[in-house]
């Protein structure tokens, strides 16, 4: 067990609201870990179950430190601020409350940073490795090569590599780059990562080391509406502003993709609009301005679909 006074290597982050019948799942893949390095640093986002006394037993119990942090509710994207601003460790993994990570995560994590030479580990963010489902398999698309160093713009847009993923980042670098508190509800992590991607490479590795859930409350779960997406709209049509604005010039390495995003920004301001929020974000480019403009009509259209296919509520 390392120094209870020295800084840890990792600070394993849990956002969780009203999730005490999951979060056990998590405690115990915590425990079980192989390297002993880290903190578990928890932001409760304004539960009203027995997530606070779950957690003081735990504290009580566990051999590693547990630090807790109760905050109104206020989405993701404040308690993950939260939790950086309080993160003692070097690297950042953010755990979700319904998954549970391998034994040997934080071992692997641990040797693949090492492996980069100590000269090139500078211009990397962190390490990325794959979900899996309990019975093994893969979740999503597996990288063309282990390791792979590129950046979820890249992986994402060229590489079209889809599934959730899980790693870790540097404290230091997401310090920089919080997400935006000013927007109304859910921001997409994209936001952030897209934005650490015009500075930093990714290592990304065909290992898995977390196993994936899927909650019958969890949004990835559950079925569209027209009152979820008009919810969401303030959060896709920013990210889709922020794409548009610094990362328009990926229309020529992924011409379907970039107007995929065009698109969706004039459909999300629709949404916007009908909810009653106005303004919108606008490109802040001119190469976004022209995409948007180029790519309208299909926005349009995917807002009228919205509009009448999709249940109200």
């Amino acid at each position: 067990m390392s120094d209870p006074g020295a800084a840890p290597l990792f600070t394993i982050f849990t956002p969780t609201h009203n999730r005490a019948h999951t979060l056990l799942r998590l405690y115990e893949s915590i425990a079980a870990q192989e390297f002993r390095d880290f903190e578990w640093v928890i932001v409760d986002d304004g539960s009203t179950d027995n997530t606070r006394e779950l957690v003081a037993r735990w504290i009580d119990e566990a051999d590693f430190p547990i630090r807790y942090f109760h905050q109104s509710h206020g989405h993701k994207k404040t308690a993950y601020n939260y939790g950086i601003r309080e993160a003692r460790g070097e690297l950042f993994l953010c755990w979700d409350s319904d998954d549970a990570a391998l034994p040997h995560a934080l071992r692997l994590f641990r040797d693949e940073w090492l492996a980069i030479p100590e000269a090139d580990r500078g211009a990397f963010v962190g390490i990325t490795g794959l979900c899996c489902y309990e019975d093994g398999k893969i979740f999503g698309d597996t990288y063309p090569q282990s390791p792979y160093d590129s950046n979820p713009v890249e992986s994402t847009l060229c590489d079209r590599i889809r599934g959730d993923k899980s790693g870790f980042q540097r404290v230091d670098i997401l310090r920089r780059h919080p997400f935006p508190e000013f927007i109304e509800g859910l921001v997409p992590e994209g936001v952030v990562w897209n934005a650490i991607a015009r500075e930093y490479k990714t290592r990304y590795i065909n290992e898995p080391v977390l196993i994936y859930h899927v909650e019958q409350d969890s949004i990835i779960n559950s079925t569209n509406t027209l009152a979820k997406i008009r919810s969401m709209a303030v959060g896709r049509g920013y990210f889709a502003a922020e794409f548009l604005t610094h990362d328009w010039r990926w229309l020529f390495r992924a011409p379907v993709e970039v107007l995929k995003i065009a698109a969706n920004h004039t459909r999300y301001a629709w949404h916007m609009g009908r909810s009653g929020r106005k303004g919108g974000f606008p490109p802040q480019s001119i190469g976004g301005c022209l995409l948007k403009l180029l790519a309208w009509p299909v926005g349009f259209l995917a807002f009228l679909y919205d509009e009448r296919r999709l249940p109200r509520a």
